[in-house]
């Protein structure tokens, strides 16, 4: 059987995140991907100019007709823009019952550019936290989620992880590319352990699409089979790999995108 992964999640007009970053990610790792496209956005590298949020009941139309047909082994949920289209979403899952979601709680992007309504962020942590096998925020999305400052240590970072567990998701991975130090060590949380996965920092500013990219691998790895933290590991180093390579890109003036086919080219 060829391993499907649906993505749910707003359109990068650039290509560098967004629907276009998680189809990329499915294609590179082997993994069939189909899409619901929760808002379009015009964008490019160097910021967010507008976006045009689709209507609710058409994201549902969307995520029905890949569910009514493909065998989905693992769904990805990005931006989500507002809170009219987290009920439609959660409602759509409930009914479908996917194996797995990946949900990467995408509030700002790369250029600093909001992507998720102040009012939505109460809905996303009540209705599709409790539905996700795995959470991926940033240290900056940590600490909003839970209206406290950025966590500066491994204890704080443990610490508020385990606070995004108790909203009801299986696992939280709390991802240290915003930090300090020679190493990027992203925080894996579940109900019995905290891993420390540490790769290399990388000194590039090409990293757009980075955190949509990365939980794609990893919904990736869990449609074919993968236990979580086997997922989470490949999907690590899958990304290292691919921001190591960006800088063979000259694509547009800002931060450019993350190099999904290293591998083949």
């Amino acid at each position: 059987m060829t391993p499907v992964a649906l993505t749910i999640a707003g359109s990068d007009s650039s290509g560098g995140a967004g629907i276009q970053a998680d189809l990329k990610s499915f294609a590179a790792l082997g993994v069939y991907g189909a899409s619901a496209i929760t808002a379009l956005t015009a964008q490019n590298t160097t910021g967010v100019s507008g976006i045009h949020p689709v209507p609710a009941s058409f994201v549902t139309a969307q995520i029905d007709a890949v569910f009514s047909d493909l065998d989905v082994s693992a769904v990805k949920i990005g931006m989500v823009a507002q809170a009219e289209t987290i009920v439609a979403i959660a409602g759509a899952l409930k009914r479908w019952a996917p194996r797995h979601v990946v949900l990467d709680p995408v509030m700002v992007a790369t250029s600093g550019d909001r992507l998720l309504a102040a009012e939505a962020v109460d809905a996303l942590k009540t209705m599709l936290f409790p539905l996700a096998s795995l959470i991926t925020p940033n240290l900056p999305e940590t600490a909003a989620l839970l209206n406290e400052p950025v966590a500066s240590n491994e204890a704080d970072v443990a610490r508020q992880g385990r606070q995004l567990l108790a909203m009801g998701c299986r696992a939280v991975l709390v991802k240290g590319g915003h930090g300090h130090g020679a190493e990027s060590t992203d925080y894996l949380i579940d109900g019995e352990r905290s891993i420390a996965l540490a790769a290399p920092r990388i000194a590039t500013s090409n990293t757009h699409g980075t955190g949509c990219s990365l939980s794609s691998a990893i919904a990736a790895g869990l449609a074919k089979g993968e236990a979580m933290e086997t997922a989470v590991r490949s999907a690590k180093a899958w990304i290292t790999d691919a921001i190591a390579a960006a800088d063979r890109f000259a694509v547009g003036h800002g931060h450019g995108p993350v190099h999904h086919f290293h591998r083949y080219y």
